[in-house]
């Protein structure tokens, strides 16, 4: 949440010549509404459910670099079709996380407490992450095309 998956992903796309996707986006796209309302009016649960599909289709369909919403981890398919593909955790701190999306309530699983909760939600999927990453890129102080191509040098890629 917040580690620049959209943004970083787009930079990674445009260097290497391919498409970018984004799971979320496609949630956006195929539902009409925003995720915290699907949250709010549906829970959680059947956001899940759509990620899951969401995940499937890209997965799928998809051969450019794809961003995954950060609790897709969660689902035990959508980590064993992961699992083989050049998957990249950005991963960062907290106190990076309050500079970038300031912890506010327009996420929805960070709505009280929103430091505790970004810590816990960490504690709860960083080795989910980890599990599943070819790689982990430290975004903490750098700017997304520092991060691009700390990906690109960590999955030993060049650009297009």
């Amino acid at each position: 949440m917040g580690s620049g998956k959209s943004t970083v992903g787009e930079l990674l796309a445009d260097r290497l010549g391919v498409a970018f996707r984004d799971t979320d986006a496609d949630i956006v796209a195929a539902e009409g509404r925003e995720i915290s309302d699907i949250f709010v009016e549906d829970g959680e649960d059947r956001f899940r459910t759509l990620e899951r599909a969401a995940v499937r289709t890209a997965v799928a369909d998809h051969t450019g670099v794809l961003a995954l919403g950060g609790g897709a981890i969660l689902d035990d398919g959508t980590r064993e079709l992961l699992a083989g593909l050049p998957v990249v955790y950005l991963s960062m701190d907290v106190d990076e996380a309050v500079k970038r999306v300031g912890l506010n309530t327009a996420r929805p699983l960070l709505a009280v407490n929103p430091r505790r909760q970004w810590r816990e939600l960490m504690e709860a999927r960083r080795h989910l992450y980890t599990e599943v990453a070819r790689v982990v890129v430290a975004t903490d102080d750098r700017t997304p095309e520092e991060v691009a191509q700390a990906v690109l040098d960590a999955l030993e890629l060049k650009d297009a």
